[in-house]
């Protein structure tokens, strides 16, 4: 069988590894598909040397633009591609721009399609998310989903007979990345001691960062922190800090540059939790049992609220007094499987025959 992925953003760079793992074990082809979504070196190239996963076959380097811009270069680079390669069946990972494109260039020209992370909703349609996310599903032949939650949503919306539960194929990597830097050094500034209590944080949305008001507010409520907060600076963090004289470096923030996955990985394991408006990186939190402050107003990774180990904040006053909160509860609950999903994928699209 051949089986091409596309990836284009850093979720699906982390998402591609384990599935790039499970089919190196049998005689499937295996081409992927990088569309240059997101072209910084530490969001692209390095990912694929950190996590041992094949460079990509094909280099569509779409680079940046508004959604619409970036989704229809990605569209229309992708119907040549798929034209040559003729895969079985094209696998697309989550919500990206990358996905959506995949997933409609692939059905355009009559070409089963697999989604991976189906069914997850955060019920917020100004999120582009959520909308590549919705379409991405009913486009789809079949629909891996991570939860039972993913798999109740799926059925309301007459999908329930493409879905099947694998869980979560981040839960693997996350897993054994953890694994593989636990003796490692925290790969932090040295205003940080890595062997005190500090907080990683990410602020990277539209919502949080281009409302002028909202953006200090959250800020000054990072510098109030009680523990010093080593805040992973996203370029458009940055640019909007920047844009409205806010300074990012006061207070207990300490500013420091992107990560690759195994060092924030390490970071996370070493902090005494997160903050951040991030969908992966609460959901990592949560399997690495750190506590976990989610700067929106909802959340696709329920479970994780569900259980105490994610609490949102729709407000600055709010976020100062949730990192004031106590720990949550211990708990063994394992909502997002324990480790095979990629596994359970290959498998599922061996038997299916997909072509």
């Amino acid at each position: 069988m051949k089986i091409l992925t596309i990836v284009g953003a850093r979720p699906e760079f982390i998402q591609v590894a384990p599935l790039a793992w499970a089919l190196a074990d049998g005689e499937d082809q295996h081409v992927i598909v990088h569309t240059g979504q997101h072209y910084d070196r530490l969001m692209s190239d390095v990912f694929f040397e950190d996590l041992h996963v094949p460079e990509p076959d094909i280099f569509l380097g779409v680079g940046s633009g508004s959604h619409g811009i970036q989704t229809g270069a990605i569209l229309a680079a992708l119907d040549p591609v798929l034209e040559e390669e003729k895969p079985d069946v094209v696998v697309v990972f989550g919500d990206t721009n990358s996905t959506l494109a995949g997933a409609l260039a692939a059905v355009k020209m009559h070409i089963p399609v697999a989604h991976i992370e189906a069914g997850l909703r955060s019920f917020n349609r100004r999120m582009p998310e959520e909308v590549n996310r919705i379409l991405t599903d009913h486009a789809s032949t079949v629909l891996y989903a991570p939860t039972d939650i993913a798999m109740s949503q799926l059925a309301r919306e007459g999908l329930g007979e493409r879905a099947v539960k694998v869980g979560d194929i981040k839960t693997e990597i996350t897993f054994a990345v953890r694994d593989q830097v636990a003796n490692q050094s925290v790969e932090l500034p040295r205003q940080i001691d890595a062997d005190g209590p500090y907080y990683v944080a990410t602020i990277h949305r539209a919502e949080n960062t281009d409302d002028q008001e909202r953006l200090a507010g959250t800020i000054e409520a990072l510098a109030a922190a009680p523990h010093p907060v080593a805040l992973l600076a996203h370029p458009r963090l940055r640019d909007r800090a920047e844009r409205a004289g806010l300074r990012l470096d006061q207070g207990a923030i300490v500013v420091c540059e992107p990560l690759t996955y195994p060092a924030m990985i390490r970071a996370v394991v070493g902090s005494v939790g997160v903050i951040t408006d991030s969908g992966g990186l609460q959901k990592e939190a949560f399997l690495l049992r750190r506590p976990c402050i989610t700067v929106r107003t909802e959340t696709e990774w329920v479970e994780t609220v569900e259980l105490g180990w994610n609490i949102l904040c729709t407000t600055p006053d709010q976020l100062a007094a949730a990192l004031r909160m106590p720990a949550p509860p211990t708990t063994d609950a394992a909502p997002y499987g324990t480790g095979d999903t990629a596994a359970r994928i290959v498998s599922d699209l061996r038997k299916r025959a997909l072509s």
